[in-house]
């Protein structure tokens, strides 16, 4: 079996993973003349890799969102995709969450206003049972950050596209679901994977469902916010908007842009696309168990390029 490996860390993914394959031939992807290989381990392939390869059996994407590949205009349409599940990474976007939910529920964003203006002025708390929180999107890592969120003491709402059932969440599915999570959240967590159904899901008409006060947090896709919208709902400097703040990791464009009226809006916190850096060795394990799986012709969870997830 023979695995070509593309990624920015590509040398320690080979290691990694012949420790944990010895038996097959782990090949670092180089810019033209690769031996043709039976499975890809990769991370944003260029068109002219697949252009390249042409006996691939399985591909494996080093990562939870898939929608880079997808877009791949050579990406072979009858071969397998399988993407990392959670893999440790939500583990980490539970606590990306767990503090953007903590920073606005205690008033930490208030308080550092207050800050600037010498004002020295304690805001009654609210308490954790009645801050609501909403989850979009509930597959693997989702559902952890939800149950992390639960565990706090918050009352989390989920929603997903068809019918859930995980405990201790109050689960939601369909159009009337969205309506009637975003009636009873204080924050909102966005993890909906990018595909033309959840592309501006955030929107002039979403957050004005969202109680005043309410907050945004997007560790997700920067596709799912319309960002105009979101400026309009956070009002300016002077007076919050319908929307009180919002703490953003992705953008449609990433780098985002010096000039983005995001960087400068003082309700939002901008990170750079770190809440769920990728744990090699977990991530490792999943992928090998993956290849190992393909290579004998067991079954293994893809992923629905129609759906894109």
């Amino acid at each position: 079996m023979r695995v070509l490996i593309y990624h920015n860390a590509a040398e320690q993914w080979r290691n990694i993973l012949q420790r944990r394959l010895p038996d097959a031939d782990h090949v670092i992807a180089a810019d033209s003349g690769n031996p043709q290989a039976d499975y890809l381990v990769a991370w944003k392939p260029p068109a002219s890799l697949f252009d390249e390869q042409t006996a691939l059996k399985g591909i494996v994407n080093l990562g939870a969102g898939v929608d880079s590949l997808l877009k791949n205009p050579s990406l072979p349409r009858d071969i397998p995709i399988v993407k990392l599940r959670d893999a440790g990474m939500g583990e980490l976007i539970g606590d990306y969450a767990r503090y953007g939910v903590l920073h606005f529920q205690r008033d930490f964003d208030r308080y550092r206003r207050q800050q600037s203006r010498h004002e020295w002025r304690e805001i009654a708390v609210v308490d954790k049972p009645d801050w609501g929180v909403g989850v979009l999107g509930l597959g693997a890592i989702g559902t952890r950050v939800a149950q992390m969120l639960a565990t706090d003491g918050y009352p989390v709402h989920g929603w997903s596209r068809s019918p859930k059932t995980i405990d201790g969440i109050t689960c939601h599915h369909g159009d009337d679901g969205l309506d009637a999570l975003l009636g009873q959240v204080m924050t909102l967590v966005t993890l909906l994977p990018d595909t033309p159904a959840t592309r501006h899901i955030i929107n002039r008409e979403t957050l004005a469902r969202l109680p005043a006060g309410a907050s945004l947090i997007n560790p997700g896709r920067g596709t799912l916010i319309d960002e105009a919208a979101l400026l309009e709902a956070l009002g300016d400097e002077d007076s919050e908007g319908h929307l009180r703040g919002a703490l953003l990791d992705a953008f449609p464009e990433e780098p985002l842009a010096a000039d983005s009226p995001l960087w400068r809006h003082p309700r939002i916190l901008i990170t750079p696309h770190m809440a769920g850096p990728t744990p090699i060795g977990a991530a490792a394990d999943q992928v090998a168990e993956v290849l190992g799986a393909m290579a004998k012709g067991e079954p293994v969870e893809t992923i629905d390029p129609e759906a894109g997830y």
